[in-house]
């Protein structure tokens, strides 16, 4: 089996629901898309969600997965996926939403070719576990109306955006908690809105307000600061910003100020250094969040199989394919009772439209 062609494209979706997180407003997104297609005409698909916060332009993302797509994997066998992943590694070291995109679409052609799911390829651990869906920031009142819908839909894990108004934040979420009691789960993203002294008074009434846990409070380059936080704060801390690859997750591991690593595909450059970094968590006796960003079921599908591969995967904030208002691909997951499942089909289980 060979790949005989890569094809690419990018296509720009709007948003379902517009939302405001703490540095800026999001209406649409510009996601692009690969296609590896073999000999034995089966075809893996990959998805890229490139992001600011690793510096990572959409052209430059566009220009990366056409190049390597054709340069470094036509004329290759899947099957040597670890030599071709290391390869991307190399070529590709600032583009890793570009790296997911093709990391992906390999192990989609290596499950297929092998019949079974992505997760069987990789050693499934777990299934089924709760997402949150996401309500940016918003005044009490839409807040709660939001939280409304969303319960209305099944889910009962809700992350509340933060950041831009301490007071402001604490009257959205006691209002929050009032409304619906015990029957929710909360957890919150500051997005780096917060100074130390708000870190820790959010801290301060995690268990009053119900919160599993605290995302990326202060700044990403100010892990001093985040150690200099009281030691019973670190466990209910979670890091986004200040993650992005192995060698972030290895320097926190040591006295980590966080417990929980917030694991996105967009920022590691795929499966394979996702799993790499769980893997880190797991001997540091870290637990592991997999998120994403506003993302195709294609992506969202690929780090769902490796959530769902590791032991250290305890919390999913898997919701980016629902907040787009139309997509160029189906399948993968489905969403029962606010639970992701994987669907029985090998791959990635996920077809173009």
């Amino acid at each position: 089996m060979k790949i005989v062609r890569a094809e690419t494209f990018a296509q720009e979706l709007p948003l379902a629901r517009p939302y405001e997180i703490a540095f800026k407003r999001v209406d649409r997104v510009t996601l692009h898309f690969v296609q590896l297609v073999t000999s034995s005409r089966l075809v893996g698909l990959g998805a890229a969600a490139p992001t600011d916060i690793t510096g990572e332009s959409s052209e430059a993302c566009a220009q990366a997965l056409s190049d390597m797509g054709h340069d470094l994997l036509t004329g290759k066998d899947p099957r040597h996926l670890p030599a071709l992943v290391r390869a991307l590694r190399h070529h590709m070291p600032r583009t890793p939403a570009a790296r997911a995109a093709l990391d992906m679409a390999l192990y989609d052609l290596v499950a297929q070719r092998a019949g079974v799911p992505v997760v069987d390829l990789l050693g499934r651990r777990r299934s089924g576990l709760a997402t949150s869906i996401t309500i940016g920031i918003l005044p009490v009142d839409e807040t709660l109306a939001e939280a409304d819908e969303c319960v209305g839909r099944g889910f009962r894990v809700l992350k509340i955006k933060l950041g831009h108004d301490f007071a402001q934040d604490l009257a959205r979420l006691r209002a929050l908690r009032r409304q619906h009691g015990p029957q929710i789960r909360i957890r919150v993203d500051a997005n780096q809105g917060y100074t130390s002294a708000e870190a820790q008074a959010l801290h301060a009434q995690a268990e009053a307000l119900g919160l599993e846990f605290i995302e990326q409070p202060l700044p990403a380059g100010a892990v001093d600061q985040m150690r200099s936080l009281p030691d019973e704060c670190a466990p209910l801390m979670a890091a986004d910003e200040s993650l992005h690859d192995e060698s972030d997750a290895l320097a926190l591991a040591h006295a980590s100020p966080f417990g929980i690593y917030n694991i996105k595909l967009m920022k590691c450059g795929g499966i394979t250094s996702g799993l790499a970094i769980a893997d880190m968590a797991a001997w540091a006796n870290l637990h592991c969040m997999w998120g994403c960003m506003d993302e195709s079921v294609i992506s969202i599908a690929a780090a769902l199989h490796a959530a769902y591969a590791s032991p250290a995967t305890r919390y999913l904030d898997l919701d980016g394919s629902f907040d787009l208002s139309r997509d160029v691909a189906t399948g993968g997951f489905c969403l029962r009772d606010g639970r992701l499942e994987l669907l029985n089909k090998p791959g990635l289980g996920v077809t173009m439209i």
